[in-house]
């Protein structure tokens, strides 16, 4: 109820008195990583940034001071994170401590995750055996099967970020999350172009026919995350950006109050389908609002 109150109250604040305030954040723990993917710029092969449990202590008190109630554990990997005896699941109970009401984890699944403490967990996987190799190096997806099906967690679901290597695969990678007993549903994002990344991005037209296909398969009762009114915005990105509902702290300790991509220009050609969510949700799309409450459910 608490937290219910909290989005209503925020709600009503954001809409009719304009306040920006952001309801989650993004806090990178570090950019170290055990692999080398195709589309990332986030990790650092050498002298990579973790950050201290103190340092992280003080970001998550910032996020918290500033509105948000979510936090989303990111890196390079998190499951590379230490500090001493602090690990992953130190940071989540520091989070619930603080008051957040929900804590995510977005892991390549390289490496076991059983034991878990966050409400859900986020599993990059990019396509079926070597697609998903091919963006991620060799043996990744069988590594990445077998700790989803060994983790035990409750509240586990998958991130399919589609480019030109890849979309060929969504409908078969939708069908496979419906079968797994350990996946809960998809998110589908696309490709945002970064320097020397711009020939995985997926042209406009094959990205309708993408989105066409997930809303098909949506309608069809697939566990496809992403509400139909958020996925039809993302065709063309011919809208309103409500992108500051989620604040950013990257690895080197840069905090933004919105998407830190509008700084480089990426909004144009943006893959990032929360901008569709988010923009759906201060709308108050019923859809929408259903599909983060889906979400969330344990």
């Amino acid at each position: 109820m608490k937290e219910l109150f909290y989005m209503a109250t925020w709600f009503f604040a954001a809409r009719l008195l304009g306040r920006k305030k952001p309801l989650q954040t993004v806090l990178a723990i570090l950019n170290k990583c055990n692999l080398t993917c195709l589309h990332c710029s986030e990790y650092q092969r050498e002298n990579p940034i973790v950050k201290s449990y103190e340092q992280i202590r003080e970001e998550l008190s910032y996020a918290y001071q500033t509105g948000s109630r979510i936090i989303d554990f990111q890196g390079g990997e998190p499951m590379l994170w230490r500090d001493g005896e602090h690990d992953l699941n130190s940071l989540i109970h520091l989070a619930k401590q603080m008051g957040f009401y929900s804590v995510s984890i977005t892991t390549n699944a390289l490496l076991p995750f059983q034991g878990l403490k966050a409400d859900i967990v986020w599993v990059s996987l990019d396509g079926l055996g070597d697609y998903h190799d091919a963006i991620r190096g060799k043996g990744a997806f069988e590594k990445l099967i077998a700790n989803i099906t060994s983790c035990g967690h409750k509240n586990l679901s998958v991130n399919m970020v589609v480019n030109t290597l890849n979309y060929t695969s969504v409908e078969e990678t939708i069908s496979f999350v419906r079968d797994h007993p350990n996946i809960k549903a998809i998110a589908i994002n696309f490709h945002t172009p970064r320097p020397a990344t711009d020939y995985l991005f997926l042209d406009w037209e094959v990205r309708g026919q993408v989105i066409d296909k997930v809303l098909q398969m949506k309608r069809a009762g697939y566990p496809v995350m992403n509400s139909a009114s958020g996925l039809r915005l993302m065709k063309s990105n011919n809208f309103k950006k409500q992108c500051w509902i989620s604040g950013y702290i990257l690895p080197d300790g840069s905090r933004y109050e919105e998407c830190p991509g509008k700084l480089v220009g990426l909004c144009e050609r943006c893959g990032y389908t929360m901008a569709g969510e988010m923009k759906c949700v201060f709308d108050l799309r019923p859809d929408t609002i259903i599909s983060g409450i889906k979400m969330r459910l344990k």
